[in-house]
């Protein structure tokens, strides 16, 4: 009995395996690693790339050749017992340590970095002469490439700001492209020294000729591309002139790892920018709300105890009358000529007699009596402190009693 056929497998889409001058197995020691780390390295333009295996397709580390200093094979330094070849890169900001299967793969990867940083097949190499062709091809297919970008050392700057970058930024290198000062579509070089601790700083000019790039010096050298402007530069001076690179590797944004609660993934999180203001502290009291105290409670207030002594801060101020909001009031139909009017201490000696009054105790602070605070409480008679807590009782003599006291005051 034939067994019933499956659902057809679909094979996974490959990824395209990216294109190397050459590529090898080797073991890389980076200045933060305690030791060696096999990887299948592949060397790319200015930049090797290091894999896990020769079939992946996405590199775990890059390295840039463009800030290359030099190329040493002797070991390193408490490494006599080790039997590798080593082969020491270094650049302008760390130093990398390799070790290699064969003094034939140490020759191949120490004459094609040297390809590709100066253009040249260099001259002193122990190879075969199938691997000195296989150099040339690297090279051939290196200018190509580098006829076609701009180098990065080009900035569109004037002569002065190219000054100051090369003074600013003096650790970044020393030789700089920039637009020509004349108009036309050559280019001009600026370079920056050191001579007995002064700067001793030089303009050249590169024209532009049909497809030639000619250096205006004493001899005219003529090159194919910008990048080989910046070559001339560099090997006529014994690798004094460093191209220069602007360190961009810095973060402008702080951010941080956070934990997603509801899938458990972790997310890149940058804070937000920060609000318009800082907030007031708990501290700062708040003006009270608008007091509403309803009518049926009033049955329920009990008789006023005597107001207790208070701190003698601040003795010379007394709350009027009128700072009461009129949304105290559960009358909202009293027109505004009905608020009651500001009374000034001097003036209440000269009322009419009326039944004792307590004195005016000045500022109450925290306390509340009934819900009302204290503070309006303090520099009124006992008229207004029966209007504070029984606001419902607000009747026409009432109204008669405060115009007679204005025109007193007036």
């Amino acid at each position: 009995m034939a067994s019933a056929l499956g659902p057809s497998r679909v094979p996974k889409p490959k990824g395209v395996h990216p294109s190397h001058y050459y590529e090898s197995f080797l073991e890389k020691k980076g200045p933060c690693d305690q030791d060696y780390k096999k990887f299948w390295a592949g060397l790319q333009g200015l930049t090797i790339c290091f894999y896990n295996s020769n079939r992946d397709f996405q590199p775990l580390e890059k390295l840039d050749l463009r800030t290359f200093v030099k190329l040493t094979d002797e070991a390193p330094r408490g490494s006599s017992r080790d039997p590798g070849i080593h082969l020491n890169l270094v650049l302008r900001d760390q130093e990398i340590k390799f070790k290699l299967e064969s003094l034939e793969s140490r020759e191949m990867w120490k004459g094609l970095i040297l390809t590709v940083v100066e253009l040249r097949v260099p001259p002193n190499l122990t190879l075969l002469p199938g691997h000195l062709y296989m150099m040339a091809a690297v090279l051939a297919k290196e200018e190509a490439r580098r006829a076609l970008e701009v180098p990065s050392c080009f900035m569109k700057v004037s002569r002065l700001e190219a000054q100051l970058l090369l003074e600013r930024y003096s650790e970044c290198g020393n030789l700089l492209l920039r637009p020509s000062g004349d108009g036309t579509d050559g280019v001009s070089v600026t370079t920056r020294q050191i001579l007995n601790g002064a700067p001793v700083v030089r303009h050249y000019k590169v024209k532009h000729e049909g497809s030639k790039y000619v250096i205006d010096v004493e001899d005219p050298f003529s090159c194919a591309s910008l990048d080989a402007v910046v070559n001339y530069f560099v090997s006529h001076t014994k690798r004094a002139l460093v191209p220069f690179l602007l360190d961009e590797d810095y973060e402008k944004v702080l951010g941080y790892v956070e934990a997603d609660k509801e899938n458990g993934e972790n997310l890149w999180v940058a804070p937000s920018a920060p609000g318009p203001g800082p907030t007031l502290p708990a501290s700062v009291p708040k003006p009270p709300p608008p007091v509403s105290v309803p009518v049926s409670s009033q049955d329920k207030l009990p008789p006023l105890p005597p107001l207790p002594p208070l701190p003698s801060q601040d003795e010379n101020y007394v709350t009027p009358i009128g700072d009461i909001p009129t949304a105290d009031y559960e009358n909202q139909d009293v027109s505004s000529s009905t608020r009651p009017a500001i009374l000034k201490p001097k003036k209440l000696a000269k009322l009419p007699a009326k039944p004792p009054k307590p004195p005016i105790v000045p500022k109450p602070e925290p306390k509340a009596i009934n819900g009302v605070p204290a503070r309006k409480l303090a520099g009124r008679s006992p008229q207004a402190v029966f209007l504070a807590t029984r606001l419902g009782d607000v009747t026409a003599e009432l109204e008669e009693k405060l115009q007679k006291r204005r025109a007193l005051e007036h």
